[in-house]
């Protein structure tokens, strides 16, 4: 190579080099585990591309679920008139309770839990289900990154450590315990969504049951409960035994 290539090209080598600084942090292996396990997008998803194939057709979305009507005055209002106040010295108050407002604490226990014996000093306000359970870290994101999931099976779909109970019209929509492996944590939900199916007094009898034989905690979302109107029960609490083993959220 002439004397004059190999400077220019030793210039250009020298104008683009640099030092790269590389942190010392390893990297959580486990965040490549993660998959998209939320179902509601899946939902939307599969939803948008079969208009997308049958425009005419009219569907029944079992997605997630969406407001319909106006809040009604007396919330908003008293919202407004909360928020109002606290540009005020009379109405600021500063940061509310740890656990949560104490009177609103007092109503849910007035409103929600008549027919069991829970007291307002047990009930916790937060910003949601989803962020409770993420951070008591027994959310499946939150298990596949701290390494407690397994590794993700793509015949299956599903992680090796985690057990999925199977809810089906076969089996009543209640799992066959019988078959059912021993966890540390059990999610279930009643009502059902979307299937609105609530499980019966027997069901959830054989439910606390079978968690204190495996010493396992349920949690428990009954966002839902409004709803029922049988003789099912409203709360896990109605059980023997459930409160030592059970926590209930409620979005």
């Amino acid at each position: 190579m002439p004397h004059k290539e190999r400077g220019a090209r030793s210039s250009i080598i020298k104008r683009f080099t640099r030092t790269v600084c590389h942190s010392k942090v390893s990297r959580n292996v486990n965040m490549e585990k993660l998959r998209n396990e939320y179902l509601f997008p899946e939902i939307c998803q599969r939803e948008f591309e079969h208009i997308q194939k049958h425009p005419d057709a009219k569907l029944i979305s079992l997605g997630i679920g969406d407001t319909t009507e106006p809040i009604p005055d007396i919330i908003t209002l008293a919202m407004a008139e909360h928020s109002r106040a606290l540009s005020t010295a009379k109405g600021y108050k500063g940061y509310g309770a740890e656990q949560g407002n104490k009177e609103l604490r007092k109503m849910i226990v007035e409103t929600m839990y008549q027919c069991v014996a829970i007291k307002d000093t047990e009930v916790f306000v937060s910003d949601g289900a989803q962020c409770d359970i993420s951070r008591i870290q027994a959310y499946i994101d939150s298990s596949v990154i701290m390494g407690q999931a397994g590794e993700f099976q793509e015949k299956t779909k599903k992680y090796e450590n985690i057990e999925y109970m199977k809810c089906g019209p076969e089996n009543g929509f209640f799992p066959d315990l019988s078959k059912t492996a021993r966890t540390d944590i059990i999610f279930f939900c009643s009502p059902s969504n979307p299937t609105g199916y609530a499980a019966t007094r027997n069901q959830l009898e054989e439910l606390v049951e079978f968690a204190r034989e495996n010493g396992s905690i349920i949690i428990y979302d009954s966002a839902y409960a409004a709803y029922i109107s049988d003789d099912c029960p409203k709360s896990i609490y109605e059980i023997s035994g459930a409160r030592e083993i059970s926590i209930i959220v409620l979005r």
